[in-house]
């Protein structure tokens, strides 16, 4: 099957793109390159691709491929709420008009990188399933709500959209992230000693790692149309359903003499959730996650010491927004986040 893969260059897509690739699929990528030089260890090898802006995509770019894995977007939510117009601009509206000229251009499959931050006030520890009501609480969950709904009104018997909300992501990329919860942690305790946690460490929050990610939309590209068409899940393991505090209790195991403190000075979040992941497990028989929180600590410290993780790389290059931030003070991108001539 030919691939588009947006955001290949991305956290979860350079972990995304050799996975397809094993399982037999021709791979394109498409990316505006933002986060390209965010590597931390070997350059990775990326598939051929196009270098363009979301918001720039044409029919051209959709020309002979069978499906579409969208993952491109702005994409956590201290991002969405610096620049709400623009998480709703490429968020919400460059991927309605992704899967309107991909379903014109005869792909067969939409897969839509979607969270399970739309639960975001669920609280309680019940555990939510993909019908319970969403309650997203930052722009970047409500722009995952609204393109949910308009891929809905496009699904037709040719084309099948997939709405998989993925946990929140953890574990070595060679475009890391440093700035979720998790991968913050583990650097954070490298870096100073401390297993520094602001909130209360009370809110629950579902995880999964970014190979288990890449081999669930493997698997939902491979499964029997019936089986997900126009279909919500929910991606990763009740196992990994942990609270703040337990994921900084991990953290401290997996980096010797790191200790965890819990300031509580930025009060209670109110995203908190459990989740239930046993829809997608159903409709792919065969499927489950691989990686615990515990092994992701260990494997992150292992590749933080082993390439040379910095205080500076820590908070600047693998820090989204201080990515962005610096690109417009330097003038490479305008006040749209395009970049400059």
């Amino acid at each position: 099957m030919r691939v588009l893969l947006t955001g290949h260059q991305g956290y979860l897509g350079t972990v995304m793109a050799p996975v397809l690739t094993a399982a037999g699929h021709e791979v394109v990528g498409l990316d505006a390159g933002l986060f390209a030089d965010c590597v931390l260890g070997p350059a990775p090898a990326d598939p051929r691709g196009h270098r363009v802006d979301l918001r720039d995509v044409t029919a051209d770019h959709l020309a002979g491929v069978d499906a579409v894995i969208h993952l491109a977007a702005l994409s956590n939510d201290p991002l969405g709420s610096l620049a709400p117009e623009l998480t709703y601009d490429i968020n919400h509206h460059a991927s309605v008009r992704l899967a309107r000229l991909a379903r014109d251009a005869g792909v067969a499959r939409f897969l839509y990188a979607s969270t399970c931050s739309v639960y975001g006030a669920a609280g309680g520890d019940e555990l939510v399933a993909e019908d319970a009501p969403l309650r997203p609480v930052t722009p970047y969950a409500e722009s995952k709500v609204r393109v949910e709904d308009d891929l809905h009104s496009l699904a037709d018997g040719d084309f099948t959209p997939v709405y998989m909300r993925n946990a929140t992501a953890f574990g070595y990329s060679p475009r890391l992230r440093a700035d979720i919860v998790l991968n913050n942690l583990v650097g954070h305790a490298l870096l100073s000693g401390e297993v520094l946690v602001l909130s209360d460490g009370t809110p629950w929050r579902p995880l999964v790692h970014a190979a288990d990610i890449a081999r669930a939309f493997t698997a939902a590209l491979d499964a029997p149309r019936e089986a997900v068409h126009d279909r919500a899940f929910n991606i990763g393991s009740e196992t990994n359903n942990v609270t703040v505090a337990e994921i900084a209790a991990q953290v401290a195991e997996a980096v010797s003499g790191a200790k965890v403190v819990i300031t509580g000075e930025t009060g209670a979040d109110p995203r908190s959730y459990r989740v239930d992941f046993s829809r997608f497990r159903a409709a792919v028989p065969g499927f489950d996650c691989e990686w615990t929180v515990k092994r992701g600590a260990l494997e992150l410290a292992d590749a933080y010491r082993t390439f040379g993780l910095t205080r500076e790389d820590f908070e600047q290059r693998f820090t989204r927004l201080a990515v962005l931030r610096a690109a417009s003070e330097s003038g490479a991108v305008d006040d749209t986040l395009r970049w400059r001539p």
